[in-house]
Order: C-alpha cells, then sequence, then structure tokens
C-alpha cells in the first residue's frame, strides 16, 4: 500500500539512490557545466537535511519510489529536490508529492527548476504554478536559494497561487 512520510535518517541510502537515478532525466538538458555524476553527492544530501530541507518520501511496496523536500525560509517555503525513480515516472507519484506537501504549508511557496527542463515546469504549471519573470527570478534566487550565479543564469521560478510579487 502507497503511503508518504517524513524521511527517516535509515531512508538516506535509498533516498540519495532515489535523487541520482531522478536527476538523470537532466543530464544532457541543463548546462554541461552544471552537471556532475553524482548529480547530489551524500555530502550534499546531508548538508540539504542540515539546512532544513524536510524530505517527505513516497513509498510502495517497501520501496521508496519519490521523493521531495520542503524548506521554510523566511516568508516562504520552497519545493526542494523534488524526484522520482526512472522507472516509476509518469505514475502520479510527483503529484502526490506535491499534493501531500502543500496540504501542509500555509506561507507562499516557491520552485526553482532548470530553465531547460520544459517537463519539470510543465508540472508544476499544472499544479497551479506559474513562472515568474527574469527580473523577479534573479531576486528571488538570491534571496531565498544559496546557489551559485551560473545557476542563477540557467533557472526559474515558478510561485504558487498565494504568491504577491513584493515577498
Amino acid at each position: 500500500m502507497p503511503k508518504i512520510h517524513k524521511y527517516l535518517p535509515e531512508n538516506f541510502s535509498e533516498v540519495f539512490d532515489v535523487i541520482n537515478d531522478g536527476a538523470r532525466a537532466y543530464k544532457g538538458i541543463i548546462p554541461q557545466d552544471r552537471w556532475h555524476e553524482p548529480y547530489m553527492t551524500e555530502e550534499e544530501l546531508l548538508a540539504q537535511v542540515n539546512e532544513g530541507v524536510e524530505f517527505w518520501v513516497y513509498t510502495d511496496d517497501n520501496m521508496i519510489k519519490g521523493v521531495m523536500g520542503i524548506q521554510p525560509r523566511e516568508k516562504v517555503t520552497l519545493i526542494r529536490h523534488a524526484y522520482v525513480r526512472t522507472t516509476e515516472r509518469n505514475k502520479g507519484i510527483g503529484s502526490r508529492l506535491l499534493t501531500h506537501l502543500l496540504a501542509k504549508i500555509t506561507a507562499p511557496v516557491l520552485i526553482g527548476t532548470w530553465a531547460d527542463a520544459r517537463w519539470a515546469i510543465d508540472f508544476y504549471e499544472k499544479h497551479g504554478f506559474r513562472l515568474l519573470p527574469a527580473e523577479e527570478k534573479d531576486r528571488l534566487l538570491r534571496k531565498y536559494w544559496n546557489i551559485p550565479g551560473r545557476q542563477i543564469e540557467t533557472s526559474v521560478v515558478l510561485a504558487g497561487p498565494t504568491w504577491i510579487t513584493r515577498n
């Protein structure tokens, strides 16, 4: 029976595997200078947990099939690191995780993703998010994310329905 639950430390290795398997979709799509293997190292995953990313996992048949994180930042909540196993894509897992997390969040929600990851942008737009203009995107990525300038150049930000531009 499928279920969604908070990440537990004993899930670390499996979450690491899901993230890096799911991230394969970006290889050849995102700028070559931003791609590396593994896409997220164990140290980076641990740092994300220590920086307050609260990961949630979708489990079915005793296997983690999807991962998505939330991170409160000042007056907003960020959706972070949303990945589904390659073999489990297009089965509604990402939608279930996103719906579950949005039900828990009261602050305006922002999502950052790669500008060339059209499937990710389409996914979030299908769920009521809208792309923000480039100037606002740049400001928000600098304010709420800790990412290099090159990633800011090649990313987009989507805002949930409660987003008001002045945030």
